[in-house]
């Protein structure tokens, strides 16, 4: 990097619950000694945080969500970002992409750009947007007015329900983009003109945060055979369509009437009301449990308080799917077997039969029969629990993910 030394990392929202995986590296950043600043695109609307955003100090900049929310900052903004070197190159990039695009989305996104360029510090050297769609606009746009060099981090929705064009000039603009799972990194890589440029980087879990459990503390015996034995499932995720909890709650009603459980679900999310109406429709409701969005402390006492994960990802109508979600590599890390579907990221991580169990989505008779087969067999448990610690500790160490982050930086 050049002698302007501090990053400016711009976010879609901060912080955000759901986006533990950025406030680790962030933090993570922020501990090797990097100057930081964080730029978010909308302020945050979550009542609560974790506890890694509280160790997190760098100053957070919010952009205007709308124009006409800071009519008059916008204004100032583009009357000063005429000014800037690369302000012509990006505003006709910009207008190229507004031909194909031509939606007030794309608009927001130049003037927060023209927002950015203008109120970032002289000392900032660098700018690193999460997520390549949104953020990864207004990192581009921000960084050629300024002239200065910008890399992304690209995740799952984003990927997946971005035009090829955007994608591959993004990443053709970029020094670098890292991505979290390898269907994601051949993806973009079949994209980009460098695809050398495109790195994969699974996001990891700061082991000191998830410390294993001892092997005596990994699953209960409970089989679900009494009500003292009653087997505890556990999903994390909110609820929207590419998570599947419909097709779970549908999975739950068709378990056998002799098995004794209960369903945890911790996250908030526009289908959750829709959720608990199903419940009451398929007659189970009242074994299942909706806690909301909860602190990193909660969730952790939640995943060792369960006897199994279960997430049963599909894609949505839409394209949106996950890639490897962090609530499947945090269960594992607590030593608990994993139920879930294999798309995107999700087999990098879970081997079926070994640190659990892979169900083809929307299929709920199967995933009912998994989810029996799993529950009545606590030994089972046990060793697949075992076996998911020994490969997180060995694939998805935060420590050796940021050391490697940290070196692209320095290669700015």
């Amino acid at each position: 990097m050049s002698s302007r030394s501090k990053v400016a990392v711009i976010l879609k929202g901060y912080p955000r619950l759901s986006e533990t995986f950025i406030a680790q590296e962030i933090l993570g950043l922020q501990t090797a000694g990097l100057d930081l600043e964080l730029i978010s695109l909308r302020h945050p609307t979550d009542t609560k945080r974790h506890p890694v955003h509280e160790e997190i100090t760098a100053p957070v900049r919010y952009l205007p969500e709308y124009v006409h929310h800071e009519p008059r900052r916008c204004f100032d903004a583009w009357l000063k970002a005429r000014r800037l070197p690369g302000y012509r190159k990006a505003r006709q990039i910009w207008l190229n992409d507004l031909w194909r695009d031509r939606t007030r989305n794309r608009g927001r996104r130049f003037v927060q750009a023209m927002v950015a360029a203008i109120e970032l510090g002289e000392d900032v050297g660098w700018l690193y947007g999460h997520f390549i769609h949104t953020p990864g606009s207004v990192t581009r746009y921000a960084a050629i007015m300024r002239e200065l060099p910008f890399s992304i981090s690209a995740h799952a929705k984003d990927i997946w329900t971005s035009p090829d064009w955007e994608l591959s000039e993004k990443l053709d603009d970029a020094q670098w983009t890292v991505t979290c799972t390898k269907g994601g990194a051949d993806h973009l890589g079949s994209l980009a003109a460098n695809k050398g440029a495109v790195k994969l980087l699974y996001h990891g879990l700061d082991l000191t945060r998830f410390p294993a459990p001892g092997e005596e503390e990994i699953g209960s015996l409970n089989d679900g055979s009494t009500p003292d034995g009653t087997v505890r499932f556990l999903s994390v995720g909110r609820a929207v369509e590419k998570k599947g909890f419909d097709t779970l709650l549908q999975a739950l009603s068709l378990l056998p009437t002799d098995l004794h459980w209960r369903w945890v679900h911790i996250a908030g999310g526009p289908l959750l009301a829709e959720l608990k109406r199903q419940g009451d429709d398929l007659g189970i409701s009242a074994k299942l449990e909706f806690l909301g969005s909860q602190a990193q402390s909660r969730v952790l006492q939640a995943y060792r308080e369960c006897d199994i994960f279960v997430l049963p990802c599909r894609i949505a109508s839409d394209g949106d799917r996950d890639g490897l979600p962090n609530v499947i590599v945090e269960a594992q890390s607590q030593g608990v077997p994993v139920i879930s579907t294999p798309i995107s990221g999700i087999p990098e991580l879970i081997e079926d039969g070994a640190n659990g169990l892979l169900i083809e989505p929307d299929q709920p008779e199967k995933l009912a029969s998994a989810i029996d087969q799993l529950s009545r067999n606590p030994k089972r448990r046990r060793v697949m629990g075992q076996h998911g610690i020994d490969i997180v500790h060995q694939k998805f160490n935060a420590a050796t993910e940021i050391n490697q982050l940290i070196d692209l930086v320095r290669q700015v």
